[in-house]
């Protein structure tokens, strides 16, 4: 455990002059306040003041009091050096004046849930593979021209972001990750990096600081990183794959039965179950831009059908072939536009949901669905997730669990913002539209 007296001790030692407080969003959208280091102290002991007013999803301006709370646990300096010298960032809570938890605070929203998840004896932790892409920029604007022509696995001089790949590995290493491994993915320009799995609150810290370092070493270089689902029409859109594993209170994995056939337990065929069954309200959360959408099509290695299988990557749920303490499921249809706070706490209550009331996940899919014609999915019993974010925003609003993981604030907050973001998608011309219909009619 890190404590304060060992954060300021951290400050002195490595003269840092300036700590970046940050939070996210209800959108996971990255924030901070800078303060010098003589503050951090105050910071630590009683929290730094803010206007939650001017946060999305956050407070209304006759409530617009709140106080961010640096959790010394995420302590990190920052690799790179500003004009002002060395400076820190730190991971907050969000509080109200009295110190009581904010309940819109994604953050909190996930450590509520990871507390439901104790009481039932479980630590659910996470690894998520997060893909995004470099663009050139044209006199200081992004494109979406790729940095280079690259494909899956390829290296240089075809892949030419190697050694800004192996600058972003080093900065997190730095910063106390275990990278486990980087590589060029399947369309131009497009990347991903892996991270050792953790447990699930270290784990979404990790990924809002991973973005973070990863755009600020692409703009570094004149580039820009972009984590959003699909920027380029006809090629593969970027995934952040989720693979999750329960384990008790004696770091035992509790997906694992060395006695069933496939290595597998009924907490984890009832895991599956549960997020089986809520997964079209999970989407909300997990995939939340009107883009997420263009993304989960078929043709392009996007999970589509809700269905779960041992090695099938056409399945939406599969189980990885390891064993023992690595026996985990990876949900394949998330992308890293989402709040990981938010989707990892929607991902645990459904898969808890699903052990609470043993709930069956039925026969896992082998065949390749993409390959099965339409009277075949039917004839199987196959359902697909939801094409769009409004019917993924209906699906939320009509499911108990997924809103009770989220709290009532949260909830709402992220309603509005993904409705209103909806609706001015809806009734914006489309360059299609004109291309299409302007001659036409």
């Amino acid at each position: 455990m890190t404590a304060n007296e060992d954060v300021l001790g951290m400050i002195a030692d490595n003269n840092i002059k300036f700590i970046r407080l940050q939070f996210v969003d209800v959108l996971g959208i990255v924030k901070n306040v800078a303060i010098p280091a003589a503050q951090m102290k105050k910071a630590l002991d009683v929290g730094i003041s803010f206007d939650g007013s001017s946060i999305e999803g956050f407070a209304r301006i006759q409530e617009s009091d709140m106080v961010l709370k640096p959790d010394p646990e995420t302590f990190r300096i920052l690799p790179w050096k500003a004009d002002e010298g060395k400076i820190a960032g730190i991971v907050c809570d969000v509080c109200l004046p009295d110190g009581t938890p904010f309940h819109g605070c994604p953050r909190y929203v996930l450590t509520r849930a990871i507390t439901e998840a104790e009481k039932m004896g479980y630590v659910m932790n996470t690894g998520p593979e997060l893909e995004f892409f470099l663009f050139e920029k044209e006199d200081g604007i992004p494109t979406t021209t790729p940095h280079d022509s690259g494909g899956y696995f390829d290296f240089p001089p075809v892949d030419l972001a190697e050694d800004i790949r192996r600058d972003i590995v080093i900065a997190l290493e730095e910063m106390e990750f275990e990278i486990e491994a980087s590589h060029h993915e399947v369309a131009c320009g497009q990347h991903e990096i892996d991270f050792k799995y953790s447990d699930a609150l270290t784990t979404a810290d990790r990924v809002v600081i991973f973005k973070y370092v990863t755009k600020t070493i692409a703009t570094n270089k004149n580039l820009h990183a972009t984590f959003i689902p699909k920027p380029v029409f006809g090629t593969s859109g970027s995934g952040m794959h989720i693979n999750t594993s329960l384990f008790n209170k004696n770091n035992e994995n509790v997906f694992f039965d060395p006695d069933d056939d496939h290595g597998i337990s009924d907490t984890a065929r009832y895991f599956i179950g549960g997020l089986l069954t809520h997964i079209k309200a999970v989407t909300a959360i997990t995939n939340p831009l009107v883009n997420s959408y263009k993304r989960l099509v078929s043709g392009y290695e996007a999970p589509v059908y809700i269905t779960w299988s041992w090695a099938n990557r056409s399945s939406l749920i599969r189980v990885p072939a390891a064993r023992g303490s690595g026996t985990r499921i990876e949900l394949r249809s998330p992308d890293p536009s989402c709040n990981p706070y938010l989707a990892f706490a929607a991902i645990l209550a459904s898969g808890l949901d699903g052990v609470k009331n043993k709930i069956d996940p039925g026969e896992p899919i082998e065949e390749n669905i993409y390959e099965m014609d339409f009277h075949e999915i039917a004839d199987a019993g196959i359902d697909t997730l939801p094409t769009s974010l409004s019917l993924a925003l209906d699906y939320l609003e009509s499911d108990e669990v997924v809103r009770s993981a989220l709290g009532e604030h949260a909830y709402t907050a992220f309603m509005r913002v993904a409705a209103a973001e909806w609706e001015e998608y809806r009734v914006q011309v489309h360059q299609w539209e004109l291309d299409r219909y302007l001659q036409l009619f």
